[in-house]
């Protein structure tokens, strides 16, 4: 194989790095895709992570240990986060986004890719440290941001229904509260297969009102005998005030909606201000 040169080594390791997030590479496996010793894969780690450090696209970790070698982690900056959070709520205080109920119209902006994958890695960022084994969601609007807060944190997405499907074998059903004010029951289920015992569990949904679906989620991983290390959200309303769950992360707060110019008043959260 002819030699490989340093601009190449460098595209290709930062092409590997970016697709792979939180998914530890060896040393030895780099040297031995690119025929080249550890000082010099050490130097192009280096060069790699000084870049991304510059550029705010992320942090190149060294993981020590017999295992150990270096991983990717999309840790933005409380700049860029602030930048993100702020486009964002521009967006969705656009005219025309109000729905009935005190709910707000998001599946267009949510379903872009870029818009999921960024507000997938603010959340990601808040739970490294929490190991989490999967990242749990209730269908459907919930599915783009909590794949790629999973993708992020390389664990795989579990995904709660409404209903059992034939295809996926026997579930666990629970009943739970839904509504700020409590005036419904419903169900959801979720595959006995999904999740084993012990497990541990990170809830992420698009929208948070008085924290009812999120609470049945965190019910129905005490069925499975799995720990819930944390619960996030894109947008949470301001009212009501008391949740049915506390300490969730929402990057975005509705405070309310403005009937004179049709628009909805949406803020970033202050824990990411």
């Amino acid at each position: 194989m002819d030699k490989i040169k340093r601009n190449e080594r460098l595209g290709a390791m930062t092409r590997i790095l970016l697709d792979t997030p939180n998914r530890i590479h060896t040393l030895n496996e780099f040297c031995a895709m690119f025929g080249a010793a550890k000082s010099t894969v050490s130097e192009d780690i280096d060069l790699v992570s000084a870049s991304f450090d510059r550029f705010d696209l992320g942090r190149i970790e060294t993981v020590a240990g017999a295992a150990g070698g270096v991983r990717y982690r999309a840790m933005p900056s409380p700049e860029k986060v602030s930048r993100v959070l702020g486009g964002l709520a521009e967006q969705l205080s656009e005219p025309g986004r109000m729905l009935p109920g005190g709910f707000l119209y998001t599946s267009d902006i949510t379903s872009e890719g870029s818009t999921a994958q960024a507000a997938g890695e603010i959340l990601a960022a808040q739970y490294y440290d929490s190991k989490p084994d999967f990242v749990l969601t209730m269908e459907t609007k919930g599915i783009p941001i909590a794949l790629m807060t999973a993708r992020m944190l390389d664990v795989p997405l579990v995904i709660a229904r409404r209903d059992s499907r034939a295809y996926e074998g026997s579930a666990v059903k629970i009943n739970y509260i839904a509504g700020g004010a409590g005036e419904r029951i419903e169900t959801m289920a979720l595959a006995r297969r999904a999740v084993q015992p012990g497990q541990r569990a990170l809830i992420i949904d698009d929208f948070m009102k008085g924290g009812g679906t999120l609470k049945g989620m965190v019910d129905l991983m005490r069925e499975f005998l799995a720990e819930v290390v944390g619960v996030g959200v894109m947008i949470s309303t301001a009212r009501p005030e008391v949740k049915r769950l506390e300490g969730v992360k929402s990057l975005l707060v509705l405070e309310g909606f403005d009937l004179e110019t049709d628009r909805a008043i949406v803020r970033p959260s202050a824990e990411f201000c």
